[in-house]
């Protein structure tokens, strides 16, 4: 993985306080963050949580380390500047080419690309200013994500809101990343899948999804055309022109989507923890334990093997890649059950990782082993689940 050198810039708006999810959530991914804040975003966000997350000094004075000429080696270093919030005012200085603080200067004396992720009231960002500037920067080459249409500050709702901090993270990573994998047809599977035991209740496992939903993300943003299919994700993801998503529920409800899709992907990913049974009867109206008793007995009967069968049935050509979450704490014991699995299931590489009451799932960080075929390792990765992903896809390249 490349390591960015990113400059977030903050604005005086009331979203400030996502920022500071944007900065940390690119410090995960791996990336040297910088913070360039205005005066009026210190107003909504502290300088000493901002430094706490970016690990960094974060800069607002445009006089300070004037010796190093700060104002321009800061956009000169960068690779990446986002601006989030990007508030009316500040979009109107971008369009203009003021530079009269410190993020302005770092703007005009950087060749990198910019994302900005707009957020004001309804009326700000509908009137003709605003629509005018925003054209023009669009013009100009600088990307924008959102607003989004949501709750903004007060009673008021409507367009304007800025863009969740995950959304903004992918759309501005998206704009850097090698587009290595343009042309590939990519099916990823996300998520836990729930069988039911009547209308209310069912059983599960605790996948948030995350791991595969950063998978189909980075595949989207290095060129790929990904099919996600997701089981109950905790985060939504939202489609584009690169990324479809499919949402399931059960088992059975995941293993059609994928046969669906499968014959059409170069590579089929299945991140998705699925249920190995489900319930043999669903009841059609709630269990009451009134009418049950002490006891409740269920009948469980074998899920289908969705992996084994789409290796079985691969198209030529195809490359499959499984996941297996175990618990065992013995790493040689870990890596022979991914074996064993492996050979099992035959895909062509198989993505161990350890799972327990505080790791693995619903987690922001992950540890994986990559296994080939033959039961050699071929790679390790562990950091955010974002740079996990990313260290997957290199097996495709």
């Amino acid at each position: 993985m490349t390591v960015l050198n990113v400059v977030v810039g903050i604005t005086g708006g009331i979203a400030a306080y996502k920022a500071v999810a944007v900065v940390r959530a690119l410090v995960l991914a791996g990336h040297d963050v910088h913070v360039v804040a205005t005066d009026a975003a210190l107003k909504f966000v502290g300088k000493p949580t901002l430094e706490a997350i970016s690990r960094n000094t974060v800069h607002t004075d445009l006089y300070e380390g004037v010796a190093e000429v700060r104002h321009v080696a800061i956009g000169q270093a960068a690779d990446l500047i986002v601006i989030a919030p990007a508030t009316a005012n500040s979009i109107a200085k971008l369009a203009a080419g003021i530079a009269d603080d410190l993020l302005g200067n770092t703007i005009l004396a950087s060749t990198a690309p910019v994302v900005i992720a707009p957020a004001m009231h309804t009326e700000m960002w509908q009137n003709p200013a605003t629509v005018a500037n925003v054209a023009l920067l669009r013009s100009r080459g600088i990307h924008v994500v959102g607003p989004a249409v949501g709750q903004l500050t007060g009673k008021d709702s409507g367009p304007g809101r800025m863009s969740e901090p995950d959304d903004i993270v992918a759309a501005a990573l998206a704009v850097v990343a090698p587009k290595d994998l343009l042309g590939k047809r990519i099916l990823v599977t996300a998520g836990g899948t729930r069988e039911a035991l009547d209308p209310v209740r069912y059983i599960g496992n605790r996948s948030s999804g995350k791991q595969g939903l950063a998978v189909a993300l980075a595949a989207a943003a290095r060129g790929a055309s990904v099919t996600l299919v997701g089981a109950n994700l905790e985060v939504r993801a939202a489609a584009s022109d690169s990324l479809t998503v499919v949402h399931v529920g059960s088992t059975l409800e995941l293993e059609a989507a994928v046969v669906a899709a499968a014959p059409d992907a170069d590579v089929v990913i299945m991140a998705a923890a699925v249920a190995d049974y489900r319930p043999e009867n669903v009841a059609q109206s709630k269990i009451k334990k009134e009418t049950q008793g002490n006891t409740l007995q269920l009948t469980l009967v074998k899920n289908p093997d969705i992996l084994a069968g789409l290796a079985g049935s691969r198209q030529p050509g195809q490359t499959i890649i499984g996941f297996a979450a175990e618990t065992e704490q013995q790493r040689d014991a870990l890596i022979e059950l991914g074996r064993a699995k492996i050979a099992r299931k035959g895909a062509d590489y198989l993505v161990l990782n350890r799972v327990g009451w505080t790791e693995g799932f619903a987690t922001d960080g992950n540890a994986v082993i990559v296994l080939d075929a033959a039961g050699d390792i071929v790679s390790e990765a562990s950091g955010s689940k974002a740079s996990v992903a990313e260290r997957i896809l290199d097996l495709l390249i």
